[in-house]
């Protein structure tokens, strides 16, 4: 799950109302435009394909495997959940496609959604404790879009728009409500043990392979008799287990409500509800923190400062092709720069940011081998290649005001962070100093220079070093100082078609409205999964579609984090003049958005 801020499409611009006639050569990072689209996306995919086959092991991880193999929920409880509460989940099928974690056709037998992992997958001795499960890193980062013919075509490392991470925990706090009916106290978490254990009776009864529908992994069965035996050790102790996971839920939903009711003022009822696609995953982390202070009275007045300063809420990013965002260290090797990691830069090394956004889950002993593994993958994976036809004519004119107007910025590993782009600057400022400084202690704590673990059967120590240089004694660099990541990073815009929608929050729908603010919506639809492929994003116009009944309703401007206003007018910095704003040139707004299809 990972985390950044950045306000896409910050683009430099040399002052001129026409076209020029006579371009200069492009630089050497822009990308030229292939002269046969269909050889070239079938290229892409391949060279796709071809990695992560190459990259299996990682990939493995970073799709299915939970992020604790000691903590989280208890895996049997959670498939249960439906059978205490069917009318708060969704299908038989999948009952999490109510919260937009979907069935992945490619791993069918998978026995719940992608998005999930179990630790069982990687616990060493196979039932010497019961299975915990947790999000993935493909719950937020493995996405989907619908194609012309009607099947999806799988995003690896790109956006689950439709993942509801906060409607998840609202309805599972929801199913408890439920199954503890009028109980209060200890009784409460009795009742639900009994009501969880004879769904578990009733269910295994009528089919010995409902939790793990025989999967098989890697040389390990996951078939009637493994499921057997966890059902075994989840009895043994399921009161205690039962209530530890109830009690966790509980916290979890009183912590969301205090950051609500701390940042979020006058969209209360929006953010119990969830935006799919999009999270505060900085005050989801924070959250940990206030359960842990909440209750104890000499610091209960502190444990409002825990949580963030200003509301944090954030559009899922791609996570594709991180070798271009990657930092580099300066010549004395005491600062890192040059790149730019999440939205804003502020956790520059790679194996961090991955480990922060599993902290963001608040697990005991989070495995550091997902991190690993996450940072093997992502380093090179190439991003999804745009699947719909492109203009090649048109986007060779877009190659040549792209080389001129946008390149500059949204070069690779540019680390710079822009403030003037007039942004919300709301995401930029979460986090404090206090936050720095438990995020640091909270990532050094879980992954120190002396960390050892097992990867590929050797023990390795994946956060003794980054490109070489020992990071012993370089705790603070863990996080960047807060003073270099106000602002927002220009990312590079390889598979920016699957980006959508766009700036850091969110609220520009589509390339076209970004770059002609003119047009820009109040308000549109959010999380379908049909593609606009003229104004580039996803389905967005509000008007009823074949699939009217996918997405929601997004509306901006409701509170000053959600405003979609920014990179809406032109700038200047030293002699040029940085363009923003094609309101007056829908021409060479379309022919940037047909170059941007090629990436």
């Amino acid at each position: 799950m990972k985390i950044y801020i950045a306000a896409l499409f910050t683009v430099t611009l040399i002052a001129c109302q026409s076209h020029p006639l006579e371009a200069p050569l492009p630089p050497a990072f822009v990308n030229p435009v292939p002269d046969n689209w269909p050889a070239a996306q079938l290229q892409k995919s391949q060279q796709k394909t071809d990695y992560i086959q190459s990259h299996q092991t990682a990939y493995d991880w970073f799709a299915n495997f939970a992020f604790s193999e000691v903590d989280g929920i208890p895996y049997i409880a959670l498939k249960l959940l439906p059978k205490l509460a069917p009318e708060l989940w969704g299908s038989e099928e999948n009952f999490l496609d109510a919260v937009g974690l979907f069935i992945d056709e490619r791993q069918k037998s998978y026995p719940i959604a992608r998005g999930i992992g179990f630790s069982g997958l990687s616990r060493a001795e196979t039932n010497s404790s019961i299975d915990y499960a947790s999000f993935t890193c493909g719950a937020c980062h493995i996405g989907r879009v619908r194609l012309e013919n009607g099947t999806m075509d799988y995003l690896d490392g790109g956006v689950n728009t439709t993942f509801n991470l906060v409607q998840f925990r609202v309805k599972l706090y929801q199913t408890l409500q439920k199954a503890y009916a009028s109980e209060a106290g200890d009784n409460k978490y009795k009742l639900l043990t009994q009501k969880l254990l004879s769904a578990l009776d009733a269910t295994h009864q009528q089919n010995p392979n409902y939790f793990y529908n025989n999967f098989q992994f890697a040389g390990r069965s996951f078939g009637a008799d493994y499921e057997a035996a966890q059902i075994t050790l989840f009895k043994k102790n399921a009161e205690q287990t039962i209530k530890q996971f109830a009690q966790r839920a509980e916290a979890e939903y009183d912590g969301f409500g205090a950051l609500v009711a701390k940042n979020y003022q006058g969209l209360e009822s929006a953010m119990i509800a969830g935006f799919p696609g999009m999270a505060d995953a900085t005050g989801l982390s924070a959250i940990n923190g206030y359960i842990g202070a909440r209750n104890i009275p000499v610091v209960k007045w502190f444990a409002g400062i825990i949580l963030p300063p200003e509301p944090g809420i954030t559009d899922f990013m791609s996570v594709w092709e991180q070798d271009k965002r990657r930092a580099s260290w300066d010549e004395k090797h005491q600062r890192l720069i040059n790149g730019g990691g999440q939205w804003n830069g502020n956790v520059p090394m790679p194996i961090y940011r991955n480990l922060i956004a599993m902290l963001t889950l608040g697990l005991e002993k989070t495995d550091v081998r997902v991190a690993a593994f996450a940072e093997e993958l992502l380093d090179g994976l190439p991003a999804s290649p745009y699947p719909f036809a492109v203009d090649i004519a048109l986007a060779k004119q877009g190659q040549t005001l792209f080389a001129e107007h946008c390149a500059d910025c949204h070069q690779p590993k540019n680390g710079k962070v822009y403030d003037n782009l007039g942004t919300s600057m709301k995401r930029a400022y979460v986090v404090g100093t206090l936050l720095n400084y438990a995020a640091r202690k909270e990532l050094y704590e879980n992954c120190s220079p002396d960390t050892t673990i097992q990867l590929y059967g050797k023990d390795v120590k994946p956060c003794a070093t980054f490109d070489s240089v020992s990071l012993t004694g370089k705790k603070d660099l863990l996080m960047s100082p807060n003073a270099e990541h106000h602002g927002y990073n220009a990312r590079p815009l390889s598979g920016v078609w699957a980006q959508a929608p766009y700036l850091h929050n969110g609220t520009v729908p589509t390339v076209y409205h970004l770059l002609v603010p003119n047009e820009r919506p109040a308000s549109f639809i959010k999380s379908r999964l049909d593609y606009d492929q003229k104004y580039l994003g996803f389905s967005w116009n509000p008007q009823p579609t074949t699939e009217q009944n996918e997405g929601y309703l997004f509306q901006t401007n409701t509170i000053a984090a959600l405003s979609n206003k920014g990179h809406d007018k032109d700038i200047v910095a030293g002699k040029k003049t940085y363009r923003l704003n094609w309101s007056d040139d829908s021409q060479g707004a379309f022919a940037i958005i047909e170059y941007l299809k090629t990436l």
